[in-house]
């Protein structure tokens, strides 16, 4: 069973279409997966080391689900030890592209600042090998009083294809 995103299914929604509804059952499912998968992964990462780096999730021809992930480059002399998240993004979609024949959905997660609301937050970019992508992103933020993290309302995004694209 699909773990609940929180996202609007467009169930119930007054007649209002979603994106599920434009796509095949079984393609929707492993988008929702990866989603949920994505999320859970990247708030266990923030509650235990206080951050996380971009990582990916592949859905294997097989159904299995696994995780990708690639080394940061070294950090420069005097950058306090700063890794390049932009580079690391990049290496995981052409690591995905290359293995894209292995898997049929895959998700790029990683840590983006909202500069409109001021705050950090999950970004996960799902893409099928039949051509839908979704994203959703999840503010968060630390409580220095309670020492936990706090998460704000999951909503969608807009998303790219960049794995199955030629």
């Amino acid at each position: 069973m699909a773990e609940d995103t929180g996202l609007d299914s467009g169930r119930g929604t007054g007649g209002q279409a979603s994106w599920r509804d434009s796509v095949p059952e079984s393609t929707a499912t492993d988008l929702e997966n990866l989603l949920g998968t994505g999320i859970s992964a990247a708030q266990e990462q923030l509650q235990r080391n206080g951050g996380f780096l971009p990582f990916a999730l592949t859905v294997q021809n097989d159904g299995e689900v696994r995780l990708v992930a690639v080394t940061p480059a070294d950090a420069e002399e005097g950058s306090d030890g700063d890794f390049d998240a932009d580079a690391m993004i990049s290496d995981l979609t052409a690591l995905l592209r290359q293995n894209r024949e292995d898997f049929r959905a895959a998700a790029v997660v990683c840590d983006i600042l909202l500069v409109e609301e001021d705050s950090d937050a999950i970004h996960v970019a799902t893409e099928h090998r039949e051509g839908p992508v979704f994203a959703a992103v999840l503010p968060y933020s630390a409580d220095a009083a309670t020492h936990t993290w706090e998460f704000g309302e999951l909503a969608a995004d807009t998303s790219e294809p960049v794995i199955w694209v030629d």
